[in-house]
C-alpha cells in the first residue's frame, strides 16, 4: 500500500470532507488542509488519497478548480450524538504542555495540547506573537468534551512562545444554545517553568504530569498578567525570602467570596531542599500550615485551600490530624475536584 505524502489529496474516510495533507505530527496523526483554509488533525487510517501530490489521479477525480471563491463557512458531520452534562454547560478550556521525555527535561522536546472541557463546539484559533504582528499556530473546530494535539515543538523555539492568544467562538450542532461571548485570552508563558520537572504536575485530562494554563474557567476568561520591571524586581525579592512566606495568592469564585490558596509542595516553599530528610520537610510544610491558619483563625467564614498533590497521601493525612487536635471548630473538606483534581483540601473558619 502507498505510503500518504506531503502534497497528496485525501477525503476522509468515515466523515465528509477531504482536503491536502500539509505535514505529519505524528505516526498517527497528519494536517490536512480543507477547501476554506482551515487545518485539521487526522488521523492517518481515516485518509484516502485521491490525488497523489505527482496529480496523479486515484479511485475518483479531484474536484475541477473553480474561479468562484469558496465561501467562508465551517461545516462539521458530528459522528455520533453529543453526550451532555450539567457542568458542561459553563466552559472550561486549557493549553497543556508536556514533556516528550521527563527522564531528559535538559533535551526532550513537548507537545502542546488544547483542552475543551464542555458541551460545546469551539472554533479555535491559537497564535503566538512575533515582534509586532501575531503567526496562528493551529485553527479548526475542537469537538465537545475533547482534548486535541496542537503542535510539538524544542527548547530552541520557547522563545516565540513567550506571549501567546487563544480566541475561540462557541457554538452547539442542530440544537439550540446559551449565547456565549466570543473569547480572546493573551497568556504569558514562562518558558524557565520548561526546565524544572516539579513545573509539571497532576491535572484532570492527562495521566501524565503536565503545564497547565487555562483560558477559561466556568465561562470566565483568565486575564493577562501585565509584568513590569518593578514588578520583577519585587517578585525576585520575595523569591529570596520563600522560606519565610509561602506563596499565597487570593483568587475570586464565581459567588464573589474570597478564597485563600496556599502551595505546600516542598518546591514552592524552599528553594533547595538538599541535605533535608523526609520528616524534615513535612515538618517544615506543616509549620507553614499552622503560620497561615494562625494568621486566619480569627477571620470567620474564611476558606482556605491548602495544595498538598495526590501523592501518597502523607502530607494530607498530617494535615488533617493537626485540624483535629488544634482547630476542631473548623470544617475540613477536599476542595474542587474540577479545580484541583485530588491533590488539595480546602479548610473553613468557624
Amino acid at each position: 500500500m502507498r505510503k500518504l505524502q506531503v502534497g497528496d489529496k485525501v477525503r476522509f474516510l468515515n466523515t465528509v470532507g477531504g482536503g491536502q495533507v500539509k505535514s505529519f505530527l505524528n505516526k498517527q496523526l497528519v494536517i490536512v488542509e480543507e477547501e476554506n483554509g482551515f487545518d485539521i488533525p487526522v488521523l492517518i487510517s481515516e485518509c484516502v488519497v485521491v490525488e497523489t501530490a505527482g496529480n496523479e489521479k486515484l479511485g475518483q477525480p479531484a474536484p475541477e478548480p473553480s474561479s468562484k471563491e469558496p465561501e467562508p463557512v465551517a461545516r462539521i458531520e458530528a459522528a455520533e450524538p453529543v453526550t451532555e452534562t450539567i457542568e458542561g454547560e459553563k466552559i472550561t478550556t486549557c493549553l497543556l504542555f508536556l514533556p516528550v521525555d521527563a527522564r531528559n527535561m535538559t533535551q526532550t522536546s513537548f507537545e502542546c495540547y488544547f483542552v475543551n472541557d464542555s458541551n460545546y463546539f469551539l472554533f479555535l484559533n491559537y497564535m503566538s506573537r512575533e515582534n509586532n504582528s501575531w503567526k496562528s499556530r493551529y485553527n479548526g473546530i475542537v469537538e465537545p468534551n475533547t482534548q486535541i494535539f496542537i503542535e510539538e515543538f524544542d527548547k530552541s523555539q520557547l522563545n516565540d512562545l513567550e506571549k501567546v492568544c487563544v480566541q475561540f467562538v462557541s457554538f452547539k450542532q442542530n440544537k439550540t444554545f446559551r449565547f456565549k461571548s466570543p473569547v480572546s485570552v493573551e497568556l504569558r508563558i514562562d518558558t524557565v517553568k520548561f526546565y524544572k520537572l516539579h513545573c509539571f504536575t497532576e491535572n484532570d485530562y492527562f495521566d501524565e504530569n503536565a503545564l497547565v494554563y487555562y483560558i477559561t474557567r466556568n465561562d470566565i476568561p483568565e486575564r493577562e498578567m501585565v509584568v513590569s520591571a518593578a514588578d520583577l524586581q519585587r517578585a525576585m525579592q520575595e523569591k529570596s525570602l520563600a522560606d519565610e512566606h509561602p506563596r499565597v495568592r487570593k483568587t475570586e469564585k464565581r459567588e464573589q467570596q474570597p478564597v485563600i490558596e496556599v502551595d505546600l509542595h516542598i518546591s514552592e516553599l524552599i528553594d533547595n531542599t538538599e541535605g533535608m530528610s523526609n520528616t524534615e520537610m513535612l515538618e517544615y510544610q506543616l509549620s507553614k500550615f499552622n503560620e497561615i491558619m494562625q494568621e486566619n483563625i480569627k477571620r470567620k467564614g474564611q476558606k482556605i485551600v491548602f495544595i498538598h498533590g495526590k501523592g501518597d497521601g502523607v502530607l494530607k493525612n498530617a494535615l488533617l490530624g493537626e485540624v483535629r487536635k488544634k482547630y476542631r471548630n473548623c470544617y475540613c473538606q477536599d476542595a474542587s475536584f474540577r479545580e484541583y483534581g485530588y491533590g488539595a483540601t480546602m479548610i473553613t473558619i468557624r
